[in-house]
């Protein structure tokens, strides 16, 4: 007796979006699962000041932070945000604990900047704890390969934290 065995498969590739978690001045970088990764980011300062290379711009939010527990080759990232007083962005950008090494008076300490619209408005910086250093393929650009879970998007202004 010969058995035939019908051949059939079917990709079942379905993109997963984290939750995003709570923002704060110094929060647990987590990875899509939600787990710590051991390292923690945080604003040390901020201010407004012209940027150098732009300075016809006026006053932007210059920031530092640090990356408590990661190493020159982690390179974790972090949403980065100012926000005014109701928590709502102004601003984003994505930072990585890469830019925190290097020389400086405090070798783990970064500083960046962040463009708003309206500088008056800051009432801080906020991070978000979800790693966004890898996000791997999607179902719609490789289907057999793609898919799985992915940080959340980056906020966009006018986004609550």
């Amino acid at each position: 007796m010969i058995l035939v065995l019908s051949g059939c498969s079917s990709w079942d590739c379905t993109d997963i979006t984290a939750e995003r978690g709570k923002a704060g001045v110094r929060v647990q970088v987590v990875d899509t699962d939600g787990r710590p990764l051991g390292v923690t980011a945080a604003v040390v300062d901020w201010r407004l000041e012209p940027h150098p290379q732009l300075p016809s711009e006026g006053d932007q939010v210059r920031f530092r932070f640090r990356f408590d527990g990661a190493d020159a080759y982690s390179n974790l990232a972090v949403d980065a945000c100012a926000v005014d007083k109701e928590r709502v962005t102004l601003g984003c950008r994505t930072i990585y604990s890469a830019q925190a090494f290097g020389p400086a008076d405090d070798p783990l300490t970064g500083d960046d900047w962040l463009a708003v619209e309206h500088p008056e408005q800051v009432a801080g910086v906020l991070l978000i704890p979800n790693d966004q250093s890898y996000d791997g393929r999607t179902c719609a650009v490789d289907i057999k390969d793609g898919g799985g879970m992915h940080p959340p998007e980056s906020p966009g202004r006018g986004d609550q934290l």
